[in-house]
């Protein structure tokens, strides 16, 4: 059997044409919940609205912010309780939507001390972002389909395969950023 390196990832939507969503200050509640630690809770709900061309269809990984994933119900359900390991889906309302809860906010609890401080660069002050991270292999919650880590709490990284099933899914609607792998040639 041929085990898979560890490697970690950052996801976005894809570069196709379709409509994402925009939050406005609906993220501000959760951005003060991951970046203050875990005191107090996250929200239950966000609100958005789609972007783009009315005409062009949903993306299903609709939020390039690096903090909050959203899935549609399709992907949510294809990983299904793995998912509710790491974090939990809360609805999100988006304005003029008639089915609500085809969306949900991935809030990904799970932090994780894991990154190799000696050979990762030093995070900026205002956000905790890395511009190279290398992580310790032996603390990598490889298990979990996503964590955050202490130094970017505001930041959700995706293990390899959570990101491989979720690209067998969407195909070139996901972008991939590989952060790190263990398979050294891989390059971020």
């Amino acid at each position: 059997m041929t085990v898979n390196p560890l490697s970690v990832y950052r996801l976005l939507p894809g570069l196709g044409d379709f409509r994402t969503l925009l939050f406005g200050s609906s993220l501000t509640e959760l951005i003060r919940w991951q970046i203050n630690g875990s005191a107090g809770e996250p929200p239950d709900a966000v609100t958005a609205e789609w972007d783009g061309d009315p005409r062009l269809r949903e993306s299903e990984f609709p939020s390039g912010y690096p903090g909050a994933p959203v899935l549609s119900r399709r992907l949510a359900e294809a990983l299904g309780e793995e998912l509710l390991e790491a974090g939990r889906l809360i609805p999100v309302e988006i304005a003029g939507a008639g089915g609500q809860g085809e969306y949900f906010l991935y809030v990904v609890e799970a932090v994780v001390d894991c990154v190799d401080p000696r050979r990762s660069a030093k995070p900026k002050k205002t956000t905790g972002q890395m511009k190279i991270t290398v992580f310790r292999p032996d603390a990598v919650p490889a298990a979990l389909p996503a964590f955050r880590v202490p130094e970017f709490p505001g930041g959700v990284h995706w293990n390899g395969w959570a990101v491989d099933r979720l690209r067998q899914i969407l195909g070139t609607d996901l972008e991939t950023r590989l952060i790190w792998s263990e398979d050294r040639s891989a390059t971020p």
